[in-house]
């Protein structure tokens, strides 16, 4: 289901860990270990979701740590997709 409304594989994984855990904090390199993805990518993608205000991010030396908006419109309905996509196969993973 989400992947006909998220095309980008790697867009799709991070949306998956922000709406599950929206109290996750992480930066690019991070993230992209955990999702088992090229960190270009996921910062390019980062930055997207960021500028769409899905996360917010803030400064911490030389790097930019995001986390999940609390405040994004569609907050609840992207986490009640992702409960439901998430149930409906329930040995998926994330990475």
């Amino acid at each position: 289901m989400l992947e006909v409304l998220i095309t980008s594989k790697v867009r799709r994984k991070m949306v998956i860990v922000f709406a599950k855990y929206p109290d996750f904090k992480t930066h690019s390199r991070a993230l992209a270990k955990l999702i088992k993805e090229d960190a270009g990518n996921v910062s390019r993608e980062l930055k997207r979701l960021h500028a769409a205000g899905f996360l917010v991010a803030e400064e911490s030396g030389k790097m930019k740590i995001y986390q999940m908006n609390k405040e994004f419109l569609l907050l609840r309905e992207l986490q009640s997709m992702v409960i439901k996509t998430q149930r409906g196969n329930p040995k998926k993973k994330v990475g």
